[in-house]
């Protein structure tokens, strides 16, 4: 019953969307309704007697009311995220909870990827280039375990839709996910969020912070602490090449993970500040778990996998381990008639991640009674540095001509290590390579806005960019009597430069309704593909893609600012789009399809018909195509037979290790695009006698059909996937406390997220957790 209300809410929707104008930057809240203020810790209710709160957005680099930013931006509040990760999650945990934006990883907690209205990179290559790029405190997080810092005493998320080439640089061609944590402040306050829950979860968020030297110097301490235990068991009971023990209970599942981070925010002058900022993390878990054959010839039911449990002969229980480290500056100084900004910023990791990537034991699937199909492989990064510094200069806010310019330079360099199977169990011991990869990036800007008349304001903003990246092979891998068998190349460099830019009218129809239109150019830098080096292939390269989007866009304040409805209608066209997909050696490659389309609606409102009421839904619709009657990819194939239901026309290749199939691709959606996504979110707070609150709040989403892979199938697919959380709770008189019970994915829902195509492996979320949850605040 609750699949079939789907398509008929989602008409609705784009009626909606379409009566409105179309349109793009709606706010979407959570159960909170809105930002946290700097010491907020409660999910309090979004409005008060006047209706909604203003959400303030720094989408444009300086602060306004989002519903004067003619740009898509959807803004959640700080507690809300608390909220969604209470029993453990990550930064996936947004995924399906802002219209236009899916995550997923198939390489666990450390390589998030993300899309937005359907773009994104589908490559588990640790030097993945991704079209969303993830900027936390004004630092661009680029390397892919970067993307993957965990959010906590987070004040606002802010999630930018379509290019954002002009004020934020390359690789945002899908667009930006931006993070900005609660700074410092010369009032003394914290807040703490803890949880305890199903599996052992427990997760403790909390800051702390304030004047050092009064109106000198203030601080802020901030720190995440999350644990799960192992849950899911190893049931295979022979024997293992690389000493995996087996079989065991409660062998994978877990994690740690441990940050801090310690503000300093220095005001000499009025006029001059300076804010200093490190941090640390220090992760271990499992990776992504695979669960082989779960994926039947014909069907993508997976009702009959278990979750818990694997049966694994390789991969030492998946481990993976990063540490992570940054720091960074930004000073300002205001001058009167303009305020220059630095931003400086430095980030290291170094880690590993291995697993079982076949899914499963090969002794399980014999073919001819000869044991079948053996994946182990191991991503290192011995080092990352990546060196950040922007320079801008803007004119104050509120003028009736605004504009800002400025520089940024990029510099990232990384040791990365992949070692395969032979190695791993000890047949050859030089069965890996090591790369070297370097990336350099240049970048001058201007944007500015003016208002032709009170009610129309112009806005336009350019950027030129170079961007050069280079790999070297510095160690081939090798035959077991360490014979050179590499022919491919050792040394790629590619370098690019680009423009940039958009174009934006916003027309205040009155005080309470706005519309707008925006074009934008944007181009994500040329990137290089080294890792099937290890398997003796050459490097594969990619071109530069560009895209151009056109989108209009509504924002409304109805019913005495007690509604808030804001719709989008877009479409774009990137042309030179960059994909990964396998080629007849079964290698992961990148290629340069000729171009892909898209077009789509967003829609958002917030609504407040009582003071102890709140109602917020969100809808995206996506319709996307690859174009490119040449463009194929190799298919779904073990030991030189399909594994899976192809619906694209397929052909027949012979290799010297046996046939391989190629599938065309033109047509078909790109790889996790959602339809459709829906989104719901109902708080209902009760005041007491004593002043107190009782309140309760549900989440859910509902994911429309999403293709897991460049090519149609049976199989490889999701449809309906929902999830819904839920949390009941009582707030003290003064709001300074909050005992809650909540449970994400309440109904236990198992939905598929991703595949390992050979194998018809399947990748699941997480299962229910069942918690309790303390919070406080003070000032």
């Amino acid at each position: 019953m609750f699949r079939i209300c789907l398509k008929p809410a989602l008409r609705l929707g784009a009626g909606i969307a379409a009566l409105s104008m179309g349109g793009v930057a709606a706010a979407q809240t959570g159960p909170a309704g809105a930002p946290d203020p700097a010491a907020t810790q409660s999910a309090a209710p979004a409005g008060n007697e006047d209706g909604l709160q203003e959400i303030t957005v720094t989408a444009e680099r300086r602060s306004e009311n989002l519903q004067r930013v003619p740009l898509s931006v959807t803004a959640v509040s700080g507690q809300s995220m608390r909220d969604y990760m209470a029993g453990g999650e990550d930064i996936l945990a947004l995924s399906g909870r802002v219209p236009g934006l899916y995550a997923e990883t198939t390489t666990g907690r450390i390589f998030p990827r993300f899309y937005i209205r359907g773009l994104g990179n589908v490559d588990f290559y640790l030097g993945a280039s991704q079209p969303v790029s993830i900027i936390q405190d004004d630092i661009v997080l680029e390397h892919v375990v970067l993307k993957s810092n965990p959010v906590f005493d987070v004040n606002q998320i802010e999630v930018l839709r379509g290019p954002q080439g002009s004020l934020f640089g390359r690789n945002t061609t899908a667009g930006i996910i931006k993070f900005d944590t609660i700074r410092p402040s010369q009032t003394f306050q914290g807040r703490g969020q803890a949880s305890v829950g199903s599996y052992g979860s427990n997760s403790f968020d909390m800051g702390v912070g304030g004047p050092i030297a009064r109106d000198l110097v203030a601080f802020r301490l901030s720190a995440l602490i999350q644990h799960r235990d192992n849950w899911v068991d190893n049931r295979f009971a022979g024997v293992s090449a690389d000493r995996t023990n087996t079989p065991r209970k409660d062998a994978m599942g877990g994690f740690d993970e441990r940050d801090v981070r310690l503000q300093l925010l220095l005001t000499p002058t009025d006029r001059a500040s300076v804010l200093v900022s490190g941090h640390a993390r220090w992760y271990d878990g499992t990776s992504t778990l695979f669960h082989r054959g779960a994926l039947k010839l014909g069907s993508n039911d997976v009702s009959a996998e278990p979750r818990g449990v694997v049966a694994y002969d390789e991969g030492q229980d998946n481990p993976q381990s990063y540490q992570t480290r940054g720091w960074s500056v930004n000073a300002s100084y205001d001058f009167g008639p303009a305020i220059l900004t630095a931003i400086s910023g430095y980030e290291t990791t170094k880690g590993y991640s291995r697993g079982d990537t076949d899914g499963g034991a090969g002794a399980l699937y014999p073919v001819n009674g000869v044991a079948n199909g053996f994946g182990l492989s191991q991503g290192q990064v011995r080092d990352l540095d990546q060196y950040t510094q922007e320079l801008r200069l803007a004119s104050p806010s509120g003028g009736r001509f605004t504009w800002q310019l400025g520089g940024f330079y990029f510099n990232s360099a990384d040791l990365t290590d992949f070692y395969q199977r032979a190695f791993l169990i000890g047949a050859n011991p030089n069965n890996w390579v090591r790369l070297r990869n370097t990336n350099t990036s240049w970048a001058g800007f201007a944007q500015a806005s003016y208002k032709l008349l009170d009610s129309l304001t112009i806005t336009a903003g350019g950027r030129v960019t170079e961007d050069t990246k280079r790999t070297r092979l510095l160690k081939t891998a090798n035959s077991a009597t360490n014979a050179v068998t590499y022919r491919g190349r050792t040394d790629v460099r590619l370098s690019d430069t680009q423009p940039s830019w958009d174009v934006s009218a916003l027309w205040q129809v009155n005080p309470a309704n706005s519309v707008y239109a925006r074009v934008a150019r944007g181009f994500r830098g040329p990137t290089i593909q080294g890792r099937s080096a290890v398997f003796n292939s050459d490097f594969s390269t990619a071109d530069s893609e560009t895209i151009v989007s056109y989108e209009v866009g509504t924002k409304s304040n109805l019913i005495g600012n007690t509604l808030r409805f804001n719709t989008a209608l877009f479409t774009y066209t990137v042309d030179d789009i960059q994909l990964n997909g396998n080629d007849t050696d079964g290698n992961g490659v990148l290629f340069n399809a000729n171009k892909a389309r898209a077009y789509g609606m967003e829609a958002e409102l917030a609504w407040q018909p009582r003071r102890e009421l709140t109602v917020s839904l969100g809808a995206s619709a996506l319709h996307s195509e690859i174009k490119d009657r040449n463009a194929e990819a190799q298919v779904c194939a073990l030991n030189g037979q399909m594994t899976c239901t192809v619906l694209n026309p397929v052909r027949r290749v012979a290799t010297a290790f046996g046939p391989v199939y190629l599938a065309k691709i033109d047509g078909n959606p790109l790889p996790n695009a959602p339809k459709y996504n829906l989104d719901a979110t109902v708080r209902w707070d009760q005041p007491l006698a004593n002043g107190g609150t009782l309140f309760a709040a549900t989440d859910w989403n509902i994911q429309g059909y999403t293709n897991f892979v460049l090519y149609r199938t049976k199989e490889f697919y999701a449809n309906g996937n929902f999830e819904g959380g839920v949390k009941v709770g009582y707030r003290t008189p003064d709001d300074n406390l909050e005992l809650a019970v909540f449970a994400r994915n309440v109904t236990n829902e198992k939905n598929l997220k991703g595949v390992i195509e050979n194998y018809n492996a399947a990748v699941f979320n997480d299962p229910r957790i069942i918690g309790v949850s303390l919070g406080g605040k003070f000032r």
